[in-house]
């Protein structure tokens, strides 16, 4: 480059980090939302640092130099505002970063349905000795609602477990080499009669919202359990809670909701086949580290004129594991 470029930074609430090599190598601004249109006149990149933050459409009138933008999240269905998407900005995002823990937190929510550790810590608060039967994951069927990085990884740690692992993409295809088969999601309703396991850690899209709706739920045999690392909106949650209150289902292990935070008199909250956590499956102690790292491999890439990983399809909303046809 012949001189140096501009960066704008969206903070936010959490210091952001790691920013000394990209400092030495670009003008790095960094903002708070209501400051963002001024950081963004005349910069090339934008981190969003603050990847939940809403305040880039009403600062996108100064992004006419912008070249590229990356944000700390995976998920980019709140990001890709009709502007952004017309425009030649490459986004990018963190693929990759979340794969582990992700694939941990699913793997330990089965473990904690299938074990009963929910039930057993009630007995141990109570100064119980409830004696009580587990269940073995190793022989069962998962479906991994998925077949990006994330999902990838998670079929993998959980073959490493031994549960039969199938995928669901937009196209069916066979001799995958991390799930075996991935089936179409347009035949969801029809394969999910025998599972054991429906997990999802698909991106929100237009054609994954509500993807999980009143008739896939009720297809679901009555022992099965749904495991959502993916976005809430993938389901219908009143027909999953009208099967959960009626018992006819196994249970829900749920990160993720239509509503965050879960309001307080949500029926969720008190069934007691349900595991809720907020919004963390993917939060592990080193992730701003990785993050920070990630930005920082990447702005070095792109100062050099070299292709970026991770680059999301506009159009299609997440990062394609495989070219579109």
């Amino acid at each position: 480059m012949t001189r140096r470029p501009v960066v704008a930074v969206l903070e936010g609430a959490r210091p952001v980090r790691g920013l000394e090599r990209v400092a030495g190598l670009a003008d790095v601004r960094i903002a708070q939302a209501p400051d963002l249109d001024r950081a963004l006149d005349g910069a090339e990149v934008l981190f969003l640092w603050d990847y939940f933050s809403g305040a880039l459409p009403a600062a996108w009138h100064a992004a006419g130099s912008l070249r590229w933008l990356h944000v700390a999240a995976a998920g980019v269905d709140r990001l890709l505002f009709p502007e952004l998407v017309a425009s030649d900005v490459v986004v990018t995002n963190a693929h990759g970063i979340f794969d582990q823990p992700m694939a941990e937190y699913v793997l330990g929510g089965m473990l904690h349905t299938a074990k009963g550790f929910g039930p057993l810590r009630d007995r141990q608060n109570e100064g119980v000795w409830a004696w009580r039967e587990g269940r073995n994951i190793a022989g069962t069927r998962a479906l991994v609602v998925g077949t990006g990085s994330i999902g990838r990884h998670t079929a993998r740690l959980l073959r490493a477990v031994g549960v039969r692992v199938e995928g669901v993409g937009r196209t069916a295809r066979g001799d995958d080499d991390a799930f075996g088969r991935v089936h179409a999601s347009t035949d969801l309703e029809r394969i999910v009669g025998d599972v054991d396991w429906l997990v999802l850690v698909a991106p929100l899209t237009p054609a994954t919202e509500h993807l999980v709706d009143a008739r896939v739920i009720d297809a679901l045999p009555p022992t099965a359990v749904l495991v959502n690392a993916g976005r809430g909106r993938l389901v219908d949650e009143d027909a999953l809670v009208r099967r959960l209150t009626a018992g006819t289902l196994a249970g829900a292990v749920l990160d993720t909701f239509a509503v965050e935070p879960l309001p307080g008199d949500h029926p969720l909250w008190s069934l007691p086949s349900v595991l809720v956590t907020p919004h963390m499956a993917s939060n592990a102690d080193s992730w701003l580290d990785d993050l920070a790292a990630q930005f920082e491999r990447n702005f070095l890439l792109w100062a050099a004129g070299e292709p970026l990983p991770g680059v999301v399809d506009k159009a299609l909303g997440y990062v394609p594991s495989r070219p579109v046809p």
